[in-house]
């Protein structure tokens, strides 16, 4: 046994006495989907019942009506949440796991857990994973193999799966990719849930909690719905006709006062949508919600029935958002609410249930998780414990939550306090800016950055950021960022 594993598994028997004689410390299990917008979760406030399962578990733990994710593409926000720096110190901005960045001798949060002797194991996409290809191959994608004991992969057909098919974009990026990669393509598929990767992931979970509940585990569950493609068996279609689907308000001009910058990769204009394929492609996302939230539940049955409950942590959350046709966007990247503000409960043995409008972001979840644990930190991370606000739904650990975001090149960032949501298009801002009141404001209609009443807002805010942006850049990592 090599000293590491050795120091753990003392450790891990030293810490019996922290959780009280012959009990075991908590276990942890980490559930996230793919590109799930807070909108499309029924306990955030959408009007239909899609997600019963994520609802029930709301209902255990805190939720977290103001959490956001630090990258809206899937990479970056996870090399970012798994090593606890932002991606601007990571130096990942790309479809990596980070660790080429950080090196070898930084530990990721799972790590930690792994090191301290948890069984750790994720089952299908933590790290980047490319969806569909990687799903279709069963390959590890850009996972980081340090972090865990095991890994396990769940293969799924995705877009080849067979039933009904429809592609409800004309793809601005090309005939090769019109049934693959990242366009909006539904099936209806024939089978059942064991025939998609996430529901054999539910299974392989639900499996490995079985077979490790009588010692302390890190348990990663990674879902990949409802990323595109929108693939579900046809039963959970059935709820959600394209016909009854509401598509978000829209406003005469609304793209005459955001930058060139702040219009998103995807849009109804550049996919040459339809409103019925805008429809269609609202249900579809909205079964392939459903579809995920089915396979939470089931994991989430297995914890009881195996009685660890009262024992385990639970977190759910998503990378980061997804536009569904507000301001005629689709897909991420952007930095407006719906792509970068993410779902997220986390469930403590104990602790009474509560909501919190307190700032969240994820690379918060390794320290929070870490310390709830009762374990040392080994690296001068940059998030912050959310522990304060568990306890006390109105501590408050941030003022404001900061995201960046990279398309063509170029960086755009957001701050985002309580009354106003902050875009920067570049950092010298010459790429534009975007102010939203968001009190009176939420759906970003009204950019105020140009208006003349609102220049001291936008001065302290560009001020704030550009302290915001040596913090960020400001690591134990050796690494000298530079936009290049």
């Amino acid at each position: 046994m090599t000293i590491k594993p050795l120091l753990g598994f003392l450790l891990t028997l030293l810490s019996y006495s922290v959780f009280g004689q012959g009990e075991k410390p908590y276990n942890v299990l980490f559930i996230i989907s793919d590109d799930l917008t807070a909108n499309a979760v029924s306990c955030y406030g959408n009007p239909l019942k899609i997600t019963p399962n994520i609802d029930k578990l709301a209902t255990e733990g805190m939720r977290f009506d103001r959490a956001y994710s630090q990258f809206p593409i899937c990479g970056p926000s996870r090399a970012s949440f798994m090593s606890g720096y932002y991606p601007h110190a990571t130096g990942t901005f790309g479809y990596t796991s980070g660790r080429e960045h950080i090196g070898p001798d930084k530990v990721t949060w799972s790590q930690l857990f792994k090191n301290n002797g948890y069984y750790t194991a994720r089952v299908s996409k933590i790290y980047h994973m490319g969806v569909p290809i990687d799903i279709e191959k069963g390959s590890d994608g850009a996972d980081d193999e340090a972090s865990w004991m095991e890994r396990f992969n769940s293969q799924g057909p995705e877009w080849q799966a067979e039933g009904e098919a429809e592609l409800v974009q004309n793809n601005p990026y090309g005939e090769l990719e019109r049934k693959g990669g990242n366009v909006m393509t539904i099936v209806k598929a024939d089978g059942d849930d064991l025939v998609h990767s996430d529901g054999r992931t539910a299974e392989k979970a639900s499996q490995l909690i079985k077979e490790h509940k009588d010692k302390p585990f890190f348990l990663a569950v990674g879902l990949v719905r409802p990323h595109v493609p929108f693939v579900a068996p046809a039963n959970y279609f059935e709820a959600y006709p394209y016909q009854e689907m509401i598509l978000p308000p829209k406003v005469m001009g609304d793209w005459n006062d955001i930058p060139a910058n702040g219009i998103n990769y995807v849009t109804s204009v550049n996919a040459q949508m339809s409103e019925d394929q805008e429809k269609k492609a609202i249900a579809g996302y909205y079964a392939s919600v459903a579809y995920m939230d089915a396979q939470v539940g089931k994991v989430l049955a297995t914890l009881k029935e195996e009685g660890l409950e009262d024992n385990t942590i639970v977190i759910f959350t998503s990378d980061h958002g997804f536009h569904l046709g507000q301001h005629d966007f689709w897909m991420k990247v952007s930095l407006h609410e719906e792509s970068v503000k993410v779902p997220l409960i986390i469930k403590v043995p104990g602790q009474q249930a509560a909501v919190t409008s307190s700032f969240a972001e994820l690379i918060d979840l390794y320290p929070t998780i870490a310390e709830l644990a009762g374990l040392s930190l080994p690296n001068q991370i940059q998030g912050k414990s959310l522990v304060p606000i568990i306890e006390n739904p109105k501590a408050q650990i941030r003022e404001a939550a900061f995201s960046v975001s990279k398309w063509r090149g170029q960086e755009f960032f957001l701050l985002r306090s309580d009354q106003w949501a902050f875009i920067q298009y570049k950092e010298d801002a010459s790429g534009g800016m975007e102010l939203f009141d968001m009190k009176n404001d939420p759906q970003q209609f009204n950019n105020l950055a140009g208006n003349p009443q609102y220049a001291k807002v936008v001065e302290g805010f560009q001020e704030q950021l550009a302290k915001k942006l040596m913090e960020v850049r400001t690591n134990d990592l050796g690494i000298s960022y530079s936009q290049e």
